[in-house]
């Protein structure tokens, strides 16, 4: 909305200000932050009385009885206030009409509500764990195939382009994929979505991940939709991607305000409906900017997540044996005896690293 008072411009200098991307970034920023501030206190009581809580306790792992008797009990489905404060944020700051932001919004209402649908089902229908994981599944493809094929025919981009990925460390190499990128965005979706799903098992880890990799998406996209930057950086020019670097603050904002209330001891939990879509989010933007294979490196603490259950299923169908204690990975270290909080912090102090080797790449290159 704001951006529009730049057309005031020429009738009051102060309304230029609203061009600048860098100025709206950063008041997303700020708003989704009190918006999160100031709404978590009223939605955590409307779901305390409401018995919108949280059932931690896993009947396939008794070991982890012990850390999870705590969280019982503690209000869930935070990712609404989480979506909610992103979505004013982003239709206050940012240019609505910019493609690129429509899309990224559509991403974070469809699984917002794909989460909480989940979610619902776990709170209401005793001994299901949400919805149908092939009906999730299915959603999820849907979805990723949309985007997949948005950027597929998008007028505004060659074939060439729009297939193209963009190969870390090297950069004179692309890969062009042709057909195959459609469900190779909807992998990229389906698989960002999840890990955060997957990572959302302590006080503050998953969106505490999330602020650091959405932080750092936050500069890639404004380097992206840079002419002279990308240029100067060898990185692929997406014109118009760099709007996105409003919704990435925008994030990054929500994700401090939940943090504030979901650093341990949590007093609210994020749910399916936060988790599953702050992934997608951030699956689709390192779309968008072309930045597929960088998030590998970039999200490696989600990588992790999700491979350590990966590979543990497949090493117990194919062996009978686990590799780790339990899977997801921060599970095998809390019942290794490492503390919650020691656990967090190290996570968190891994993904900075990550990201800092991501920006680095910006100069290998």
């Amino acid at each position: 909305m704001f951006y529009y008072f730049t057309q005031l411009r020429d009738f009051f200098f102060v309304f230029n200000i609203f061009k600048y991307i860098t100025f709206r970034a950063t008041m997303a920023a700020v708003t989704s932050f009190f918006i999160c501030i100031l709404a978590a206190p009223v939605v955590t009581r409307m779901f305390q009385q409401w018995r919108i809580r949280e059932h931690a306790r896993r009947q396939d792992c008794p070991g982890l009885a012990s850390f999870h008797d705590q969280k019982e009990g503690i209000p869930t489905m935070g990712g609404i206030f989480i979506m909610g404060s992103i979505v004013v944020s982003v239709l206050l700051w940012a240019d609505i009409g910019n493609r690129y932001i429509v899309l990224s919004l559509l991403t974070a209402v469809y699984l917002a509500v794909l989460g909480f649908v989940d979610d619902y089902v776990k709170l209401t229908k005793p001994g299901r764990h949400g919805i149908r994981a092939r009906t999730k599944l299915l959603w999820q493809v849907l979805l990723g195939c949309f985007i997949g094929s948005y950027v597929f025919f998008n007028p505004d981009t060659t074939p060439h382009f729009a297939t193209q990925l963009d190969v870390p460390f090297l950069k004179d190499m692309v890969v062009r994929l042709g057909w195959l990128y459609v469900p190779f965005i909807a992998l990229v979706v389906i698989g960002t979505s999840n890990a955060v799903n997957l990572t959302d098992g302590l006080d503050g880890l998953a969106i505490g991940c999330v602020l650091i990799v959405s932080g750092t998406l936050a500069v890639l996209c404004y380097i992206t939709g840079n002419v002279n930057f990308s240029q100067y950086l060898f990185v692929p020019y997406v014109a118009n991607a760099g709007e996105l670097t409003v919704f990435c603050s925008a994030i990054v904002g929500a994700s401090m305000g939940f943090l504030w209330f979901n650093c341990h001891p949590a007093t609210i939990f994020m749910g399916d409906t936060g988790s599953l879509s702050l992934g997608g989010c951030l699956g689709v933007i390192a779309v968008f900017i072309k930045k597929e294979l960088w998030l590998i490196l970039l999200g490696g603490i989600f990588v992790a997540e999700a491979l350590s259950v990966i590979l543990q299923v497949l090493s117990f169908k194919m062996t009978g044996k686990r590799i780790f204690k339990m899977s997801p990975l921060h599970h095998h270290f809390q019942l290794s005896g490492w503390h919650e909080s020691k656990i967090i912090t190290r996570f968190w102090i891994v993904g900075i690293i990550f990201s800092l080797m991501t920006l680095a790449l910006l100069k290998i290159r």
